[in-house]
């Protein structure tokens, strides 16, 4: 109840920050000193004048600001390509696989979509779980303050079955409305992460796919399950732990997203590991195999991060104990990987947007996006660390949070 009260509240401090409820008649101007448009441009003091949703204009000249964050960096809202939305600890506080009830699994939902939004990340993708759907309406109707949902819905794995069982599958997820196939082409790190789909499985869910007009994203970890979803025509490839120089300039040169997840994932699973201890596949080996990832990841991020036109997007796997820490991973891809802070925002913002096929919508401030925008104190752009102190998040032009 405690979860629910604080969330409810929350829509109504949302509302009133907003100036009128669920519906905004007048402009909000909001005063910058310094903004980042999330495509590596930046402006000083003009004002962003915002009407609805959108983003009107931006207008040097506009006088009486609702809001000045003159103090503040703006930028447009983050985005996080993979989190996993369901994912939480229970009474116990112990990882919990299966909800006690469907009400309890709605809060902790609930709570997990709401400390996204809190960190400044507008929008997440949810890989997946069928009550996904639920949470990505309520948010999109504006009952739930939230970061706005995509979901996968069911993963695709070496049980669906056969390559015509996965076009099934595929089929039946875009007549339910996924955002994304999520496709696992191999083992998770804690078993070590070997190929489990074939190039025929594969073939099948990525070409299902594109006919379907889906977006895929593939969890692969080694050279040959990443050449083999390259292979198959597959759009993004997900932590690639193994990943070598061949295989990084593979998507590079075919144009295929990497969303590596070095910053986030495996630190959370060591900070809980009493947590997930014993649980499912977090076995003491698992742990041990989790532990030898963050260094093989730290050696990849500096590879990746150095391969000319590899499009690396955002995306922090997060799971229970993670939400709400997404910034963790921008800030890690500029610390062990050498990126460029400003090419890590664009990574977060524009960037990942487009991987969405959602660039002339959100993930950049100009006229006519959607009004996601955030403000964090200090300068991302010589200090990376400042996407972790968000003091200002507005979604689709409604004011969440303006703690500055």
């Amino acid at each position: 109840m405690r979860i629910l009260s604080l969330i409810v509240m929350a829509a109504f401090v949302a509302a009133a920050l907003s100036g009128s409820g669920f519906s905004q008649e007048r402009p909000i101007t909001i005063r910058v000193g310094m903004m980042l448009d999330g495509k590596g441009g930046v402006q000083r003091n003009t004002n962003i004048v915002v009407q609805g949703s959108k983003i009107g204009k931006l207008d040097p000249n506009a006088a009486n600001p609702t809001y000045d964050l003159r103090n503040l960096t703006v930028m447009p809202g983050m985005i996080d390509v993979h989190v996993h939305l369901n994912s939480h600890f229970g009474q116990d506080g112990r990882f919990e696989v299966v909800p006690r009830s469907p009400s309890a699994g709605a809060l902790h939902m609930m709570e997990n979509v709401y400390l996204y939004l809190m960190a400044g990340f507008t929008t997440v993708q949810s890989v997946g779980d069928p009550s996904d759907v639920d949470i990505r309406e309520a948010v999109a109707r504006g009952v739930l303050p939230g970061a706005r949902v995509l979901t996968a819905i069911q993963p695709i794995d070496d049980k669906t079955g056969s390559p015509e069982q996965i076009r099934q599958l595929v089929r039946r997820l875009k007549g339910e409305h996924a955002d994304v196939v999520k496709i696992f082409a191999s083992a998770s790190i804690r078993d070590g992460g070997k190929q489990t789909l074939t190039q025929d499985q594969l073939n099948a869910a990525c070409g299902e796919a594109k006919m379907q007009g889906l977006r895929t994203m593939v969890h692969a970890h080694g050279p040959d399950s990443i050449k083999a979803s390259i292979r198959a025509g597959c759009g993004q490839i997900e932590h690639g732990v193994f990943a070598n120089d061949e295989v990084l300039k593979l998507m590079a040169d075919r144009g295929v997203y990497f969303d590596p997840n070095v910053g986030v994932v495996l630190q959370n699973y060591m900070r809980n590991r009493s947590k997930y201890l014993d649980i499912g596949n977090y076995t003491q080996q698992g742990f041990a195999y989790m532990e030898k990832g963050i260094a093989l990841n730290e050696a990849m991020i500096k590879k990746a991060v150095a391969m000319p036109g590899l499009k690396l997007v955002l995306g922090t796997d997060a799971n229970a104990g993670a939400h709400g820490r997404n910034a963790d991973e921008v800030i890690a891809r500029v610390k062990q990987g050498a990126q460029k802070p400003m090419d890590a925002i664009i990574s977060a913002t524009s960037l990942s947007a487009k991987s969405l096929n959602m660039d002339t919508m959100i993930g950049s401030i100009a006229p006519g996006m959607e009004a996601d925008i955030i403000a964090v104190q200090g300068d991302p752009t010589t200090d990376i660390t400042a996407l972790s102190r968000v003091a200002f998040v507005m979604k689709g032009g409604k004011v969440y949070r303006n703690t500055q």
